[in-house]
């Protein structure tokens, strides 16, 4: 018996990437303009130029849609630098933080969404195992590195490492709305290292 040669899936069997790119930035649009309360799947359809099944085929509510598209948005941001010192790799760290929160759009989304996910705890943990657990993780590796090169001591608190690389900027940029001005996060660094306990490795 000849088997036949598979068919390529069209049409509801494939998810397009263009269709997808364009359901993301009506997602961040209409979440920058309304809000995620007001967030309806039917203004983000129309936005994108798709109808609501095209959602509906990639997430099965709003919560889901929301959050992969942050995840998109936030997980690939988080650099790897190796440097070859804890200096060099926490500025680029931090300076990646800084766009992160500064972006146009991500910057008028974010006060709205940590308000949503304090009253909604399934947002909040879905944020956290998506988002937060994700952007950790990779910020970790430097401190790694730094800890092998003999920067950093064996035991340090990493959750409190990871949270000095983040913080500070979120707080002045966030909750204080106050500028990075020219030289913020030069000097930024140096005081990160010096709390870490860093010890410059002699080459």
């Amino acid at each position: 018996m000849t088997s036949q040669p598979r068919r390529t899936p069209t049409g509801a069997a494939v998810l397009q990437p263009k269709v997808t790119d364009a359901i993301t930035e009506a997602v961040f649009a209409e979440l920058a303009e309304n809000g995620y309360g007001r967030l309806a799947m039917e203004a983000v359809a129309k936005r994108a130029g798709v109808g609501k099944s095209a959602l509906y085929r990639r997430w099965p509510r709003k919560q889901d849609m929301v959050i992969a598209a942050i995840t998109d948005f936030s997980v690939p941001r988080v650099p790897s630098p190796n440097t070859g010192s804890l200096a060099g790799d926490v500025r680029i760290l931090i300076g990646a933080v800084h766009e992160w929160l500064t972006h146009p759009l991500f910057a008028r989304i974010l006060p709205d969404l940590v308000a949503e996910a304090a009253r909604t705890p399934a947002l909040a943990q879905a944020a956290q195992r998506a988002i937060g657990e994700p952007r950790r993780a990779l910020a970790l590796a430097p401190l790694h590195r730094a800890m092998e090169r003999g920067e950093l001591p064996t035991d340090l608190d990493l959750e409190m490492a990871v949270d000095l690389l983040a913080a500070p900027i979120y707080w002045r940029i966030s909750v204080r709305g106050a500028d990075a001005e020219p030289g913020y996060l030069d000097t930024l660094t140096e005081f990160i290292v010096r709390a870490l306990g860093a010890t410059p490795v002699v080459r």
